[in-house]
């Protein structure tokens, strides 16, 4: 293991006090910024190693510039139920007040100059010391016993990692609730399980998303912790080469991280779009975490102009006659078809929306999301889609190397 950086080790010896430290290595709860009014603080039982001592556990949070939201995460990390934790910020070089946030509530503060979440997370491991490492996102509401909730699993020798599905919290605007009904819904996801909860108190999985997951550190160092350079989708590359090694993943459908969705529709669709270009680029090195449905939503874009052009040569050489509706008799030309059989594909994709939706996972559906479902599926395709178009030049130019190029910024940042 790499010796801890400049930055690392400065916080450790300049902001904690002895006392602090000898706490932490006691296996007792920094108690700095912790609401002690909640009875529950600090109460589970430490979950104990191979060799009987409790496991050291540590919160890691990558961010950059976005400290209001993380001010609100940090509160919620420093009052969890587990008594024995630290909380680690990397910090990709912001300009705006996340250190006097990181101060204030007293984690720990890593200078991190990397460009990507892979490597933020990266540069930190290498300096840690931890037997088990949690990872949320910076613009989550960690639930006060989120951390003891996903450690608890570890006391069994066969969990390699485990995580949990993620929805919008409750306070979301009706816009973002309407962007967690669609990325929940029962079909049309591209592959993907934001929202997936399998019936089980326990279940196998092969990916859990990273703002809800945690995994032993011995797993992380044996198989070198994320791709180097890797822009987007480092978690499931992360997960792929964790299983290569022959370490088994799971996931507690009980586990909620709330997880704030982006809202309609500029950011919605510029993370889409950014889902889309990582998620194909990484396929290119990780066949294994490839499926066939990306490649379809790739297509998506062309069909849907293919389609408005076709309806539009229907209707313009008499295909869209008043005689023609709600009748399947007459002549069936091509005009015809090109209008009303393009149209019934239409219908069709937006009751297939409607009825995903309304089956889907989310604790938000309502008559008002499940009825704005289809056109935020149908935003979601298409920005995906572009995405995945943007990954193919790319490939035809790089390979899918990792580290060539930049991932989309859909985020409202600090500054």
């Amino acid at each position: 293991m790499s010796a801890p950086s400049t930055a690392y080790e400065h916080h450790r010896t300049e902001r904690r006090s002895a006392a602090k430290r000898a706490a932490i290595l006691r296996g007792e709860p920094p108690r700095r910024s912790v609401d002690e009014s909640d009875e529950r603080v600090g109460t589970a039982e430490p979950v104990l190693g191979p060799d009987g001592q409790p496991y050291r556990v540590a919160v890691l949070v990558p961010t950059i510039n976005n400290a209001d939201e993380l001010d609100g995460v940090l509160a919620r990390l420093m009052r969890q139920t587990y008594p024995s934790y630290e909380v680690i910020v990397s910090d990709s070089k912001s300009k705006d007040h996340t250190r006097a946030v990181c101060e204030k509530h007293g984690v720990t503060w890593f200078d991190d100059d990397s460009t990507n979440r892979a490597d933020a997370c990266t540069n930190v491991l290498q300096t840690m010391d931890h037997d088990l490492v949690l990872f949320t996102d910076d613009d989550t509401v960690p639930p006060i016993d989120w951390v003891e909730n996903l450690v608890r699993w570890f006391a069994d020798p066969e969990v390699g990692g485990v995580g949990g599905p993620n929805f919008a919290p409750d306070h979301d605007p009706f816009g973002a609730k309407c962007a967690d009904v669609a990325f929940c819904t029962r079909f049309m996801t591209a592959g993907t399980r934001y929202g997936a909860r399998p019936k089980g108190e326990l279940v196998p999985i092969s990916h859990n998303p990273g703002v809800n997951c945690a995994h032993r550190m011995a797993n992380l160092r044996e198989v070198g912790f994320f791709e180097s350079g890797c822009i987007g989708a480092e978690d499931v590359v992360l997960d792929a080469k964790i299983q290569r090694a022959g370490h088994k993943l799971f996931m507690d459908p009980s586990n909620v991280m709330p997880h704030r969705r982006r809202r309609p529709f500029k950011p919605y669709m510029k993370q889409m779009r950014n889902y889309g270009y990582t998620r194909m680029v990484a396929n290119k090195r990780w066949p294994e975490i490839a499926a066939w449905s990306h490649t379809a939503v790739g297509l998506f874009p062309w069909l849907v102009i293919a389609a408005t052009l076709a309806m539009l040569a229907g209707a313009s050489t008499g295909g869209a006659a008043p005689d023609l509706w709600f009748t399947l008799e007459g002549e069936w030309d091509l005009s015809r078809v090109a209008f009303h059989g393009t149209l019934g594909l239409a219908s069709l994709y937006v009751a297939i929306a409607w009825l995903g939706a309304a089956t889907g996972t989310s604790p938000h559906r309502s008559i008002g999301t499940v009825a704005l479902a289809p056109l935020f599926v149908f935003l979601a395709h298409w920005a995906y889609g572009q995405g995945v178009n943007k990954a193919w030049r790319e490939i035809r130019r790089t390979g899918g190397a990792a580290g060539v190029g930049r991932q989309i910024d859909d985020r409202t940042r600090t500054i």
